[in-house]
């Protein structure tokens, strides 16, 4: 069937009062990007709805397209009509006849949002679907289960027709709910992690811990193919390299090895708190997930807390690892993750870490060592690159210079 219209409806912006139109305009930004090379479709928006005119182009690869838009609750290809009964039953019979789909029971659902309209929803229900009664053989009627339910939008502007519901990315628009940094490691969750604020609509940096010698060149590139596929979603991603070597030789030579790990994932955190204040961001994210691993356990995220003020996100706090790689799966991170290129939480992984640090005591371990040199070196030697979906990496053209 030839649809000439998409029509787009809103998730949680729709329970937006007055400041939805800040919302609307940062989707309807996202999808024009989106569909920037398809030429010929024009986007129109009010605040119920946004629509998609084709004009003579397939609907498919433009629903393939926007079913990944956060903001998005669902779409329908439709075809759009005059607001006249016998135009509307001429409609749907054509829609019933054109469908692809084998249909010998049907139910027409009307939604009136223009009150104004002569007929009500039971009067439109009744006389459609009497209308394709009388025009078609062997066809029931079925309003439980049906093959064919057909659903009727009357506005204010016209009527649209359509008999498919396709379910979008849900949660609010990329940007309009600030700016967070990723703390962005090679493994499993913390991409997933990523990937779930932005469905937040946060639009989303990364900072990557990196410790060459002990972590490779392609270790840091795993990190960079990450971030590309989280570009996928937002266009581009800021990927923050921090040189990590000289902070983490320094706890493995004075801070016992038990509290080690808490030591530098406390050192991490204050390294991304200032790369965070310099990029004008309100919050850190993390991939940690309760109880997972020694550093993620209560008691250490209250030992590493500690160190900044800044809040910081843990949206797999809550996640059994199954659920954390059903998502890496689905957005195509996970075989990536698993390349055997390790980073620098891992090479320096003391044998026996210490599940329930002390905050008193990770701050007497700390107190005979002078990190603050070292952070602030670590914060200027920070390579900012601009990773895009599907770019040939070239480190030397992309690396921004700080000043």
């Amino acid at each position: 069937m030839k649809f000439d219209h998409i029509i787009i409806r809103y998730g949680e912006i729709s329970t937006k009062k007055r400041n939805r139109k800040g919302f609307v305009d940062k989707m309807k930004a996202h999808i024009r990007w989106s569909l920037k090379d398809i030429e010929g479709v024009v986007l129109t928006a009010n605040r119920e709805r946004m629509y998609v005119l084709l004009n003579g182009v397939d609907h498919k690869p433009v629903i393939d397209r926007l079913k990944g838009i956060f903001g998005i609750q669902s779409l329908s290809p439709a075809i759009k009509i005059e607001r006249d009964l016998e135009v509307m039953k001429t409609a749907a019979l054509y829609y019933l006849n054109h469908t692809l789909e084998e249909v010998n029971t049907f139910k027409i659902t009307t939604k009136r949002a223009d009150k104004d309209f002569p007929y009500n929803t039971d009067e439109i229900n009744r006389a459609l679907g009497g209308h394709l009664l009388r025009n078609t053989e062997n066809l029931k009627v079925d309003v439980k289960n049906p093959d064919l339910n057909l659903l009727v939008e009357v506005r204010r502007e016209a009527v649209y027709l359509t008999g498919e519901i396709i379910q979008g990315a849900g949660g609010l628009p990329f940007g309009s709910s600030g700016k967070a940094m990723l703390m962005l490691s090679g493994g499993i969750d913390s991409p997933v992690a990523g990937f779930l604020s932005m469905k937040r609509g946060l639009d989303v940096e990364a900072i990557h811990f990196y410790s060459p010698p002990f972590t490779s060149e392609r270790s840091r590139q795993k990190v960079i193919d990450l971030a590309g596929k989280l570009a996928e979603i937002s266009g581009s991603m800021k990927v923050h390299i921090v040189p990590f070597t000289e902070i983490q030789l320094l706890i493995q030579k004075q801070i016992p090895e038990n509290y080690s790990m808490t030591t530098t994932r406390r050192l991490m955190m204050r390294v991304a708190d200032q790369i965070r204040e310099k990029e004008e961001a309100m919050a850190l994210i993390t991939g940690e997930s309760l109880g997972q691993v020694a550093s993620q356990t209560m008691s250490s995220m209250f030992a590493i807390n500690e160190v900044t003020n800044t809040p910081i996100l843990r949206p797999l706090i809550t996640m059994d690892k199954t659920e954390i790689i059903k998502i890496a799966r689905e957005l195509d991170t996970f075989e990536i993750s698993n390349l055997p290129y390790e980073d620098c939480c891992t090479v320096f992984t003391p044998a026996s870490p210490k599940t329930k640090p002390k905050r008193e005591k990770v701050n007497y371990y700390e107190s005979f060592v002078d990190f603050e040199s070292l952070i602030e070196k670590a914060v200027s030697e920070t390579e900012i690159l601009t990773v895009k979906p599907g770019q040939t990496f070239d480190r030397e053209e992309a690396m921004e210079d700080l000043f």
